[in-house]
């Protein structure tokens, strides 16, 4: 296989931005995207979010579109939350998300803000261009 570095900071919602992500659920949820994103040999790098959307810094193979990782990503997790837990109200993902490339020296930086998402959110010290999932943001 090739040598590759690729980072991206990738960030989508739930739908309608609907505060569908539980204190209950949020931790299996992320367990579960970090295995699903190991079964697409990636890389994840951090994981974080609010209940209504996740941010993830990942290193994404060459031979698999960052669209493609995104949609088994999206569409597995939706499923296993649906079928994983008793909710009031169907669990979907809204269908665009935002994805940033970064360069080796902004992944430290990257991880630290998505590490840090409810602080951040919190403390309203969000930086916004990371905060957008689609052009309506």
């Amino acid at each position: 296989m090739a040598f590759w570095k690729l980072y991206y900071h990738i960030v989508w919602g739930t739908k309608n931005r609907l505060p569908l992500i539980t204190e209950q659920m949020e931790e299996q949820l992320y367990k579960y995207i970090t295995m699903k994103s190991e079964e697409l040999k990636s890389i994840t790098h951090a994981l974080g979010g609010i209940d209504d959307h996740i941010h993830l810094v990942v290193s994404i193979p060459p031979a698999l579109s960052i669209s493609e990782y995104v949609g088994k990503i999206k569409g597995s997790s939706s499923h296993f939350v649906n079928h994983r837990f008793d909710n009031s109200q169907f669990f979907v993902w809204q269908e665009k998300y935002g994805v940033f490339s970064l360069g080796s020296k902004q992944l430290d930086d990257a991880v630290d803000y998505v590490v840090k998402q409810k602080e951040h959110h919190y403390t309203g010290s969000i930086i916004p261009v990371l905060e957008k999932y689609d052009d309506k943001d």
